[in-house]
């Protein structure tokens, strides 16, 4: 019985420990492979940025103050108006709509806003919001010195939240309340206030506005008192933020569409006029008819003629340059040059073909200043003499 075969759990030890020679390396592999995946995946993740972004981590976001707020209350981020309104109507009363980048709402998505008698904080807002939330008040000046991160601002007003916060860097615009408002203006400049708190008429709600929002960024939230002057002016249950998307293009218009519909009738006529003067322009009466010349005139004519001008003028230096070019332009061939051929050149083969001095052709063909041959007639009629001979030896 002791000699008879191994039953399969004699084998089970054995085995596992060849397949775990062979499969460790690739399972190592494996889980390397992995663990560098999961790291760099950790490393890669993207935040949204922008100015005054909520989930920015830049230097102009405002994550930082985002995390601050959601530690104690509710941070409702909205994109849109339509969005605002219905987290504020959500939210219940103790709530504050934060408004940002206003520019990007139409102007009844402002006056929307406006009508829900609720807190709000304006940050660098338009003249188009001022007018719906806060009317009367107006931005009179802007100040933003390049060394502002030193010189944080004293509030020197009554109101709490910029009492208990203290002095902050928030340099930038300023404004005034009319004459006779419920207003409090807070961090005075020489044009005007940079933080101003207006009472809503009979409704119990407040709206703020704060001329820049470097006191919100990360950059600045924890310098001075900008991180309490932002806790302060939100301090409710729930904040709403409302930072707009940039608006999205809806259809389009053709180039046509965009014409006015006069514009587009006058080009009718225009082009009936274009028909009818091309049909008047292209009329033809007949058949052509050939007609000879009125006159023949031979070519001796011509340049006896051109002579006669020159000789009237006493061009003599022209009438030797055209001697000498017409002797080059119907010899040059012959010779196997071509039109732009150096003097050097021309020289040589004229020598070569006729057997004269290259040095006394160089002075027929290529004259030095003053031209000998130009002084008088007989020079003239000596140069075309020696052009002739020298012709009649390359023929």
């Amino acid at each position: 019985p002791g000699n008879g075969p191994a039953g399969p759990d004699a084998h089970d030890g054995p085995g596992a420990r060849r397949f775990w020679r062979a499969a460790r390396f690739p399972a190592l592999l494996a889980a390397a492979l992995i663990t560098v995946a999961i790291l760099m995946s950790l490393g890669s993740e993207q935040f949204p940025t922008g100015h005054l972004e909520p989930g920015s981590v830049a230097p102009d976001g405002t994550r930082a103050l985002v995390n601050v707020l959601s530690e104690d209350r509710d941070v409702e981020v909205a994109r849109t108006s339509q969005d605002a309104v219905e987290e504020v109507s959500a939210a219940g009363d103790d709530v504050v709509l934060v408004v940002f980048m206003d520019h990007r709402l139409l102007p009844e998505e402002l006056d929307r806003l406006a009508d829900l008698d609720v807190d709000t904080v304006l940050v660098r807002p338009s003249v188009r919001s001022l007018a719906a939330f806060a009317p009367g008040v107006e931005m009179t000046g802007r100040e933003l010195p390049a060394d502002f991160l030193e010189r944080p601002v004293e509030p020197r007003c009554d109101l709490p939240a910029a009492e208990a916060a203290g002095p902050a860097y928030v340099h930038g615009e300023l404004y005034t309340a009319p004459q006779g408002a419920d207003a409090v203006g807070c961090y005075p400049m020489e044009a005007g206030d940079a933080l101003l708190q207006v009472a809503g008429n009979g409704t119990g709600t407040t709206t703020t506005v704060l001329g820049n929002g470097n006191p919100l960024s990360n950059r600045l939230l924890d310098r001075g008192g900008d991180a309490a002057l932002a806790l302060n002016l939100m301090d409710a249950g729930t904040v709403v933020w409302l930072r707009p998307d940039p608006p999205r293009q809806e259809g389009g218009a053709t180039i046509t569409e965009l014409l006015p519909a006069g514009l587009r009738w006058s080009l009718l006529p225009l082009a009936a006029s274009l028909v009818l003067l091309a049909l008047w322009r292209g009329r033809r009466m007949g058949a052509l008819v050939p007609e000879s010349l009125p006159v023949v005139v031979r070519a001796s004519e011509t340049t006896e003629g051109r002579a006669a001008l020159y000789r009237s003028r006493g061009a003599r230096d022209r009438a030797a340059d055209a001697l000498r070019s017409g002797f080059l332009e119907r010899h040059a061939v012959r010779l196997g040059l071509g039109p732009d051929a150096s003097p050097e050149a021309v020289v040589a083969a004229v020598a070569e073909r006729t057997g004269g001095d290259p040095r006394a052709l160089r002075d027929l063909l290529y004259p030095a200043t003053p031209d000998p041959y130009t002084a008088d007639d007989d020079g003239l009629l000596r140069l075309a003499a020696e052009l002739d001979e020298r012709g009649r030896r390359l023929r």
